[in-house]
Order: structure tokens, then sequence, then C-alpha cells
């Protein structure tokens, strides 16, 4: 908001200056035949004005009360397993966020992931407050909704999560499946998860 005000202050100030000097200028004229002078000084106080960067960060926090950020570290799937891990995405800046984006690439491949129907299978889910484990499952007792949910290689917005805003949180659980058909016996694959912010667009304030 201070860097509109600044400009328009000197506009202000500007005009106001202009409208002084063309005043004193007849001032002066009319006591010239009376050989008499006059002087005029003015000044105005300099305009201080603060602007500063936002700051744009994410960060993934422990999640359910785990000790560690640690994806599906069971491993070892046979067709029809499934794992599930909670992570909570915050936003610790100070910027708000036009996207945020969760891809994965794979750093050791092989059917597991390059098979986009009987490979591994990725969901993607959020809830309005800490999962829970019920019985050996993961629950939400608040609103939850799906993000994602297709093949486990991606590169795909979450839409509507809360991290967008400053101060946001999303508790996410990551859901990672490999479907009854699969057939890639003795298959391995290693897999990074990274999360991306994009700040929002610069706007007039």
């Amino acid at each position: 908001m201070t860097s509109q005000t600044a400009p328009t202050a000197r506009r202000r100030r500007t005009r106001a200056r202009v409208a002084a000097s063309v005043a004193v200028l007849g001032v002066t004229g009319a006591v010239a035949g009376l050989a008499t002078y006059g002087t005029f000084t003015d000044s105005t106080s300099p305009v201080v004005t603060t602007t500063g960067t936002g700051v744009l960060s994410i960060d993934l926090g422990t999640a359910a009360g785990a000790a560690t950020i640690e994806l599906f570290p069971n491993g070892g799937f046979l067709a029809g397993d499934s794992e599930s891990s909670p992570v909570d995405l915050v936003n610790d800046g100070t910027t708000a966020l036009s996207a945020v984006s969760l891809a994965s690439r794979a750093t050791t491949s092989s059917a597991l992931d390059t098979d986009p129907v009987n490979g591994l299978q990725l969901t993607v889910r959020d809830c309005s407050v800490d999962w829970a484990k019920v019985d050996g499952a993961w629950s939400c007792s608040g609103a939850a909704a799906t993000l994602y949910s297709g093949r486990i290689l991606l590169d795909s917005a979450l839409p509507g999560v809360d991290s967008l805003a400053p101060g946001g949180v999303d508790h996410l659980l990551l859901t990672a499946s490999l479907p009854s058909t699969a057939t890639a016996g003795g298959a391995a694959s290693a897999l990074d998860f990274t999360f991306t912010a994009v700040q929002r667009d610069g706007a007039a304030r």
C-alpha cells in the first residue's frame, strides 16, 4: 500500500510547490516599483516509504505423531497391496501462493512405475484435521477430499489446498497401491517426491 501512497503524495506536493511559486512571482512584480524586493523559500519533509519482499516457503512436517517423514517405508508390495503415509504440507512463508503441485520421478525405474495400468498407483487425500489411525487404517474425522488419483509418476497441481494462504496447513495422506492385475514379479523402483510452490501473480496495491 505504501508503494502507491508515496507517488500519490509526491504528485500532490509538486502541485502545491508550483502554485506557491506563481503566487510569489505576482507579489514580486507588485512591489518592484517601491524599490523593495521579496524572497520566498519553502521546504517539505522527505517522504519515507518502506517496502519489503514476501517470503515464499513451504515445509513438509511430520504428521499423526510420526517422528520422521518417510513415505512407504515398508516396500515389498505384492499385487493388491497398499500402503499409506501422512504428511503435513505447511505454507510457512509470508506470501500467498497461486499453486502447489506434487511431482514424482523414478531414480530407479521398472515396470512398477512405467506401466500406467498395472504399475503402482497413487492417491492423495486432504483432511481438515490430523489423520488418525483407527483399527490399523487411516481415518479422517473431519472433511476429506481427494486431490489426486492415478499412476504414481505424476506432476499435478493440488487443487484448493489450504497451504495456498500464508500459515495454511494441509493434512495429506499419500497412498500407494499395486493393482491385483500386476504381474511384474521381482521388479524394484525407487521414487522421489517433490512438492513445488508457485507464488501468486503480482498486482497493483
